[in-house]
């Protein structure tokens, strides 16, 4: 066995490419090995070993590639996680243990690599910590980010008065994703404009809270790919689509496209500040910019999509992140 910590895991599942794609070109060209790992195929279709002894320690992958061990693994880019896709005859009580259990062997073992030094993007853990949509506003705010007004709430007479407190002008959203998918294909719930007419349907709050925020004016919006102090702009005007001023992407492909953006420097800082308080090494955040030139952040999502941007604008997103795998020097949060 090798020693060479030569192997870049990318993490992700079956359905995603593309990104994943010119990560592995990315990361071939700077002399590592990429190796793709679907989840969604353990444990049928590839093999996951532990081993854990009075003196020594070990992760060891058996894919179709071939057998890679802990020690040979630079880096993972945990870019997708899902459940694994299992046989439908099975029980679904078995079927849920089954899926429980080899989500617990994986986790387990991916811990047992950052033990061994290996370098994560993102950091195990700050997905989901940084993933707390209020927790970004507050930090945001601290950070000398503007954010609309907002907020979370399951009670709908609240709502009603915090209506009319914002003029009228608010948005719906969820404060988590039902899909991550550049390609669609699962449920999916857009940012929707509440109207008067609305007040008096409120009663889905009963069953799930949802984010109420002020409906801010907009000249365009941004998607902002942060790699490290890096930021990557995309720039999108659906200001011509009826169904997707509120949200963009409830547009036509012909009624909007992506456009190289700009980000203010100073407003660059910061934001590359608060994706390190995060913990996150990556993150996509989105901004509304005002007719009056206002730059309004709304979120930064650790797993967020940056395909269109690589793929329409030719933005080197793809080469930026295999820059931060395969570095020099430990810890998965260092700065490039």
């Amino acid at each position: 066995m090798s020693t060479a910590r030569d192997t870049v895991l990318l993490i992700t599942h079956s359905g995603d490419y593309f990104t994943v794609d010119r990560v592995a070109q990315e990361v071939s060209r700077r002399g590592m090995r990429p190796l793709r790992v679907n989840t969604d195929g353990f444990p049928s279709q590839w093999e996951l070993s532990s081993l854990l002894g009075p003196a020594h320690e070990d992760v060891v992958l058996h894919t179709a590639a071939g057998e890679v061990h802990g020690a040979e693994v630079r880096s993972v880019w945990l870019r997708r996680r899902v459940a694994p896709r299992l046989d439908e005859t099975l029980d679904p009580a078995w079927r849920e243990s089954c899926v429980r259990e080899s989500s617990a062997a994986l986790a387990g073992a991916l811990d047992g690599l950052t033990g061994a030094g290996c370098r994560f993007i993102n950091p195990l853990g700050a997905d989901e910590a940084a993933g707390n949509k209020l927790l970004q506003l507050r930090l945001a705010r601290a950070h000398g980010l503007e954010i609309p007004r907002t907020l979370v709430t399951n009670d709908a007479g609240r709502v009603r008065s915090w209506f009319h407190e914002v003029g009228g002008r608010v948005v719906a959203k969820m404060l988590t994703p039902l899909s991550q998918s550049m390609s669609g294909g699962q449920p999916f719930v857009y940012t929707t404009a509440i109207g008067p007419e609305h007040l008096d349907e409120l009663d889905g709050l009963r069953l799930s809270p949802m984010v109420f925020q002020e409906r801010i004016d907009k000249s365009h919006e941004l998607r902002v790919a942060v790699v490290g102090e890096r930021c990557f702009v995309g720039a999108i005007d659906a200001s011509r689509s009826v169904e997707g001023q509120v949200d963009w992407r409830r547009s036509r492909p012909d009624e909007c496209s992506w456009a190289v953006g700009q980000l203010p420097e100073e407003i660059a800082r910061r934001l590359v500040r608060l994706v390190a308080e995060l913990g996150l090494v990556y993150g996509a955040a989105d901004f509304i910019v005002t007719p009056e030139g206002r730059y309004v952040f709304l979120e930064v999502n650790p797993g967020g999509e940056w395909g269109m941007l690589e793929r329409e604008l030719g933005l080197p997103i793809a080469a930026a992140l295999a820059d931060a795998l395969v570095s020099e020097g430990s810890g998965a949060a260092q700065s490039l």
